[in-house]
């Protein structure tokens, strides 16, 4: 059964099946750009749904034809021209918490590219564990073309994918690059028809849903630490994540079942 935590009205809809939630940016007429309440209301989501034991996968969505084009121009030239300080607190006070929440939880988050993601809507897709895109979607790392730096984590994400080389011309030469292109450098997951898209995502979410999420979470935070640490402190880590993992009632379970040559089921526990 689906319930909705907010109005087809609000930025952000909140759907629940089973173990997995849907993050829907829900502004379609601009193209889901983040302006200021779109952005609490993303935050405020995000949050909810990582310290939800209940949410055993994650999704992060849009409607209409765009993924997320990033910040709402519009807003903010209103709010450059006013002087507004929102301009100056917005990225440590919207999209640092939200990026930092979608990379860090506990459980596993999938992009699901329904069209162009640009900006910070690049960003926020590229801190996500999957990236599944639509044969029509694209990625834009747009920052220089309005003479501002990468934010929103990219700067930490992009190289990782495809190399800081790579990731400096992108973000020096900002340009649409297609969903086929993204597959190629290893920027998406995968591509697939449009009308495919959230039946290809449904199947992935639910499978890692009914996983062992504890494993995934482990496996996550050891390769985020690996990514910043050498390699004694790496192992030191993987030797700690693999005795909480050891611990626990769903790897008594996955053994006594492979031992038992059955299915195991998981209950994050």
């Amino acid at each position: 059964m689906t319930s909705a935590s907010s109005s087809a009205d609000q930025p952000v809809i909140v759907t629940r099946e089973g173990g997995v939630a849907t993050l829907t940016l829900n502004r379609p007429e601009a193209m889901n750009s983040l302006d200021v309440a779109t952005k609490e209301a993303l935050l405020a989501a995000v949050t909810e749904v990582a310290e939800d034991p209940a949410v055993r996968c994650v999704v992060l969505t849009g409607t209409g034809r765009a993924f997320c084009v990033g910040q709402d121009l519009k807003e903010h030239v209103g709010l450059l021209e006013q002087g507004a300080e929102v301009l100056f607190t917005t990225v440590p006070e919207h999209y640092n918490p939200t990026v930092l929440a979608l990379a860090t939880m506990p459980k596993p988050v999938i992009a699901a590219l329904n069209g162009v993601a640009a900006g910070a809507g690049a960003s926020l897709a590229l801190a996500c564990d999957y990236r599944i895109a639509a044969d029509s979607a694209g990625i834009n790392l747009a920052f220089s073309g309005i003479a501002l730096s990468c934010d929103t984590g990219s700067s930490w994400t992009l190289q990782r994918l495809v190399g800081p080389a790579k990731a400096l011309e992108l973000l020096y030469e900002p340009r649409t690059i297609k969903a086929d292109e993204c597959a190629d450098l290893g920027i998406v997951t995968r591509v697939v028809a449009g009308d495919e898209l959230a039946a290809e995502v449904a199947t992935l979410a639910g499978r890692l849903a009914a996983g062992p999420t504890l494993s995934y979470a482990a496996i996550r935070r050891s390769v985020h630490f690996a990514a910043t640490h050498d390699l004694p402190s790496s192992l030191d880590f993987e030797a700690r994540m693999m005795t909480e993992t050891g611990g626990t009632e769903d790897h008594r379970n996955a053994v006594d079942s492979f031992v038992a040559k059955q299915r195991p089921t998981f209950h994050a526990r």
